[in-house]
């Protein structure tokens, strides 16, 4: 077990960002514990993987304790995991709203108290937030009230825990993307997605890997959210 090398926990990393993230600190020489409900299994050297359902706290519970007794510590938790249901308002159901509030709330909650739990002992460490861009930039004709209500509540609890803990060495960041190009969209939505844009394109999974390691690294920084949404966040266009 290494003393040095950092550790960072990643919820919803079998694909997509997670998975790039997962990538993105295994070549920066992390340790790396990966979870998500469909991941496969892996314990090698430098990665473990946990399946599960990160709103349950028993799995959030899990993914901590089997990272600190493979690895020994949690460095970074990013809490990549979310879904994202695109409706009129009014057309959203009693189960959209359950299973937006499940992951993207609850799976939040449980894994980010038992990191921090861990964290205290430790006396430091980070967790960033992956959000969106549309909490503060909504956009005519994308219907994303769900994910404001959710990822919208992760943009403020990030001010608000970065204050609570930062005498505690604990820093706490959010990354709000724009659209990113993965498998999740349709090659045939690319071009009215990147329209979505002024820098006129969709993001690359690598962008959103480069802001989370950056503020990783960027020991005086808290309690910020970075944009990384082709300056979407700066109005409209």
């Amino acid at each position: 077990m290494s003393t040095h090398r950092k550790v960072a926990v990643v919820t919803g990393a079998s694909q997509g960002i997670g998975a790039g993230l997962v990538r993105g600190f295994l070549e920066r020489n992390y340790q790396v514990v990966a979870n998500s409900r469909s991941i496969k299994p892996d314990n090698s050297a430098d990665l473990l993987t946990v399946a599960g359902d990160i709103s349950e706290p028993a799995v959030a519970e899990r993914v901590i304790r089997e990272a600190v007794e493979k690895f020994g510590r949690v460095n970074t938790l990013v809490n990549n995991a979310g879904i994202f249901v695109a409706k009129p308002f009014i057309e959203y159901t009693e189960d959209d709203l359950a299973n937006v509030l499940s992951v993207n709330v609850k799976g939040y909650f449980y894994i980010s108290q038992q990191a921090l739990r861990q964290m205290l002992t430790q006396g430091f460490g980070h967790i960033v937030n992956i959000t969106t861009t549309l909490v503060g930039q909504p956009v005519k004709g994308v219907s994303s009230v769900l994910a404001s209500l959710s990822k919208g509540g992760l943009d403020a609890v990030t001010r608000s825990l970065a204050i609570e803990y930062a005498d505690k060495g604990i820093r706490v960041n959010a990354v709000a993307p724009g659209v990113i190009k993965t498998p999740m969209h349709t090659p045939e939505t690319h071009a009215f997605l990147a329209g979505l844009h002024p820098l006129g394109r969709m993001g690359e999974i690598e962008e959103i890997v480069d802001a989370v390691l950056y503020l990783d690294a960027a020991a005086f920084v808290s309690g910020e959210t970075l944009h990384v949404d082709g300056g979407a966040h700066a109005g409209h266009w």
